[in-house]
């Protein structure tokens, strides 16, 4: 019996390894390697240039009809295209990013299919149905499997709730712990994108794509094997009106499934960047390249450009003769500062319509929007104005055509704070409501971005990230300089983010203190100068208030006239959380920044990029007493070598910014 039972066994094997098959595909380069298994589920791994991305990793979906696409598959058809296009930037008739990929598409009987895409920077990979009737959705199952217990830059969401329910309900900005998979905390979600350092100095960055009618992926980790599964937010079933300000939608019950959507469409993109070295990852547009494109036709009415903030200052001016506050007055100061620096636009943050009423259409008596819009106007400054996620979204029409037509710019719409599929689908009602009143939209209290702003270009900005607004409460111990050299490999991979940089008031280390009215940064002057061009931001604030930028006129001067959007991008140098190097182009002029965490560090930046010429250097640096104030800076004016090489001293939390010019 035991032999007939190891020869029915041996049998059973043999059987499924004949009926297994493999598909294989590779990236342009072909340094990324990609197989897909097909056998009792569907598999995927890849590696690059003989490293190990991912081991064999199975993926599937479950509808509510207990169908599961993934289960027992059969293959139907397989389609492979190679693919070399430009896609136009929305911004710049100059700039346009190639995309250059083989794609596989597998057919399965059951009418769904799987799309995998391969870049020479990453794989990509969606489900897709053609289902006559709606489907519900619920889950997405995949465990991204690897063979060694890797290191991860994780950031868990910022809710420390006991529950995945609980967690759910987050601002998407928190910083990152660097530790093993295994040693990561499995009763935490963690959100994306999520950083694994590979073998060989090779790094993968795992987020997502055109995430449109779907809830946003989290990750959570195995404590036995090196294995991270994706976790989705169950579709809202009853909500409550409250949280801040009685501004936010709260989730009391969900439904027992992550989606209802069209039977026909393609999913989200999962999307696994894959690094040579780190500095790849600080110039990588692919989820740029996955999102679907623009739907606007004309998008000559978005301009990009800096912001005069008051919210981070809280509005702290002097010098003064008026009471300063959320008042027409100060708010003419804020336009009258625009203007003389040309700062294209003032935001009117919290505070400017009736608290606790969620009615964008009440505004305080002390606030009068059609003059200062008129007065912003008469300067060349527009008026962007702050709102309340359920605010805005409860009469959306009707508040986005008043203020189009009193000549509003755009709306920072903040406090969503979930990225269930209901909240996307906001996004995209939104940005398509705002476009068609030929309004610019800032999305803050959400998730990252995951190419919406290349669907609808008027969604200028995103937040979720752990900003500078975050100097004015967080504790002493708090490390924003290591976090400032991490966020440019790992954030920024998804795309702009409004980080509200430009502090006058910088502190080293041991100086640093959060006061909430009168706030500080932590790391030097140039630190700050410097991220303005790290961030991709085509919306940027200046935080701090007009009193103490007119003290800091050659400082104000530098950041006021650094573009938003850029025409080219090359990343010089950089370590994950040890410092980072960007040149940007726009026009004529080269800008330059680098960036250190709290040590002390000299770089050398190869400016080849340059090609023949004579150029100079307008360059800010840390001053030599930078270590002990850290607002001490020195500004230069000197030649580009004719070598290229220029060694750049920082200071502790220290930074460096240049414009080069002919």
């Amino acid at each position: 019996m035991k032999l007939k039972a190891l020869i029915v066994l041996f049998l059973m094997g043999s059987m499924s390894l004949m009926a297994q098959k493999s598909y294989q595909l590779q990236s342009p380069d072909k340094k990324l390697q990609a197989v897909v298994t097909v056998g009792g589920d569907i598999r995927f791994s890849f590696t690059h240039d003989g490293t190990e991305v991912l081991a064999a990793s199975p993926i599937s979906m479950t509808l509510q009809n207990g169908v599961v696409l993934g289960a027992s598959p059969k293959v139907s058809k397989v389609l492979k295209a190679a693919v070399d296009k430009v896609i136009p930037s929305p911004f710049y008739k100059k700039t346009e990013v190639q995309d250059v990929y083989n794609e596989m598409t597998l057919s399965f009987r059951g009418n769904y299919g799987l799309v995998f895409r391969m870049y020479n920077d990453g794989l990509a990979y969606r489900f897709t149905t053609k289902m006559k009737n709606d489907i519900v959705v619920v889950d997405e199952e995949a465990d991204y499997n690897f063979s060694s217990d890797h290191t991860a830059f994780a950031p868990y969401v910022n809710s420390k709730k006991a529950t995945f329910e609980e967690q759910f309900m987050n601002s998407f900005e928190q910083p990152y712990v660097h530790e093993p998979i295994t040693k990561l905390n499995s009763e935490r979600l963690m959100i994306l994108p999520f950083l694994v350092e590979l073998d060989g100095g090779k790094k993968l960055c795992i987020t997502e794509a055109d995430l449109e009618d779907y809830p946003g992926m989290f990750l959570n980790n195995s404590t036995d094997k090196p294995v991270l599964k994706p976790v989705f937010a169950p579709y809202p079933k009853v909500k409550k009106q409250g949280g801040h300000n009685n501004l936010q939608m709260l989730v009391e019950e969900r439904e027992d499934y992550i989606a209802k959507t069209s039977g026909t469409r393609a999913f989200p993109w999962r999307v696994f960047v894959v690094s040579e070295n780190d500095k790849q990852l600080a110039d990588c547009d692919m989820v740029y390249r996955l999102a679907s494109p623009c739907r606007l036709q004309d998008v000559s009415w978005v301009k990009p450009g800096k912001v005069a903030w008051d919210w981070w200052n809280d509005w702290n001016i002097y010098d003064v003769d008026f009471r300063a506050g959320i008042n027409n007055e100060t708010y003419k100061y804020y336009i009258d500062f625009a203007a003389e620096h040309g700062i294209e636009y003032v935001i009117l943050d919290e505070g400017w319509s009736v608290n606790m009423a969620a009615d964008l259409m009440q505004v305080i008596p002390e606030i009068n929007i059609p003059e200062l819009v008129n007065y912003g106007k008469s300067k060349n400054v527009g008026i962007i104005l702050w709102a309340g996620y359920h605010a805005f979204d409860r009469d959306m029409e009707k508040v986005v055509k008043h203020y189009s037509d009193m000549g509003v710019k755009g709306f920072k719409v903040d406090f969503m704070d979930r990225d269930d599929q209901e909240i996307i689908d906001f996004l995209y009602r939104g940005a398509e409501t705002c476009a068609r009143y030929k309004m610019m939209v800032d999305y803050h209290g959400i998730c990252k971005p995951t190419g919406l702003q290349r669907t609808y270009p008027n969604v200028i900005n995103y937040e979720g990230v752990h900003g500078l607004e975050n100097m004015k409460w967080a504790e002493k111990t708090y490390d924003m300089p290591l976090y400032d050299v991490t966020i440019p490999f790992v954030r920024m991979v998804a795309g702009p983010m409004d980080y509200t940089q430009g502090a006058m008031r910088n502190a080293i280390r041991k100086n640093y203190a959060p006061i909430y009215t009168e706030p500080m940064s932590q790391g030097t002057r140039c630190h700050q100068l410097a991220t303005y061009v790290i961030f991709e931001s085509p919306l940027n604030m200046l935080c701090d208030n007009p009193s103490n930028y007119n003290r800091e006129p050659e400082c104000t001067e530098f950041i006021a006239n650094i573009p938003t959007v850029w025409e080219k991008t090359v990343a010089l140098d950089g370590k994950v959380g040890e410092y980072v190097a960007i040149a940007r182009l726009h026009g004529d002029n080269w800008y330059v920044g680098a960036l250190t965490n709290w040590d002390a560090r000299e770089v050398e930046l190869d400016l080849s990029f340059l090609g023949d010429g004579n150029y100079k250097l307008e360059l800010f640096k840390d001053g030599i007493n930078a270590d002990r104030a850290a607002c001490d800076y020195k500004k230069e004016v000197i030649p580009v070598p004719t070598d290229r090489k220029v060694k750049v001293k920082m200071a502790p939390g220290g930074g460096w910014a240049a414009k080069i010019y002919k």
